[in-house]
């Protein structure tokens, strides 16, 4: 389970908000309280709030860590189609020019999976890349069945790690920021605008100026969720890597 970048923003930013509103218009005993033991009081608000910092910080890293990760599977596959390439030059003239063919349709949907925003055009993309790889896999199979060699199980081998980068690639884009990090980091920060609110001692009214925290805190959750959604946020994978491949390499 993934949280959308948008919905996660309108989401914390009016969660936040009701607790900061919550805080400096109710709890009249723990105000009270508050203000009695006003530096314990401090100690507890600084405390959550620098912890609130820190989960903030540790789920920001795990999410840019899979970010890389992605990018790197990316790389990873352009390396892998290049070499299946020319690898093909050790196969017989038919079926080079065959697996080379399959190559240039297999890095066509490639491109889909990383360019494309659509749920159905994405469906079809992947069925359209399993039928390629095993059409690969035949066309490297069937030469080196019929002349077995160190030379046919290179070309063998070159199409089985096409199919591994495949796979890592859709290990990577599934590995996502676990939902219990999610829903303890927004409970932090719920307390945490709750103390925010209760430490104000008897305001005339909800101060607007209290809205900036849980908005500066909105923009961090919307920075983290948009990282750890590669196709629905603003920062994505983009496949440099595939696309420069697409002009450089021949496909008959």
């Amino acid at each position: 389970m993934f949280v959308p970048p948008g919905p996660a923003f309108i989401f914390t930013f009016l969660m936040l908000t009701a607790a900061a509103w919550l805080g400096t218009t109710r709890f009249e005993k723990l105000r009270e309280e508050a203000a009695a033991t006003r530096e314990e009081f401090r100690v507890i608000q600084a405390a959550t709030l620098t912890l609130l910092g820190l989960i903030i910080s540790f789920t920001f890293s795990m999410a840019l860590d899979r970010y890389e990760e992605r990018k790197n599977f990316e790389s990873a596959e352009a390396s892998a189609i290049t070499t299946a390439h020319m690898r093909a030059e050790l196969l017989p003239p038919a079926d080079a020019a065959r697996v080379r063919s399959l190559l240039g349709s297999y890095l066509e949907q490639r491109l889909t999976f990383y360019e494309t925003r659509s749920l159905r055009t994405l469906v079809e993309s992947n069925l359209a890349t399993a039928k390629i790889e095993g059409l690969l896999w035949k066309a490297v199979a069937a030469p080196a069945t019929r002349n077995p060699n160190s030379v046919t199980a290179l070309a063998a081998a070159s199409i089985n790690d096409l199919v591994r980068s495949h796979g890592d690639t859709l290990a990577s884009w599934h590995n996502r920021v676990p939902f219990t990090a999610w829903m303890m980091m927004g409970s932090i920060a719920f307390f945490a605008m709750l103390l925010v609110g209760i430490g104000i001692q008897r305001p005339a009214r909800f101060p607007h100026l209290l809205a900036v925290l849980p908005l500066i805190i909105s923009i961090a959750f919307f920075l983290i969720a948009d990282v750890d959604s590669p196709r629905l946020g603003m920062i994505s994978v983009v496949p440099d890597n595939l696309r420069e491949l697409s002009g450089t390499l021949q496909f008959p």
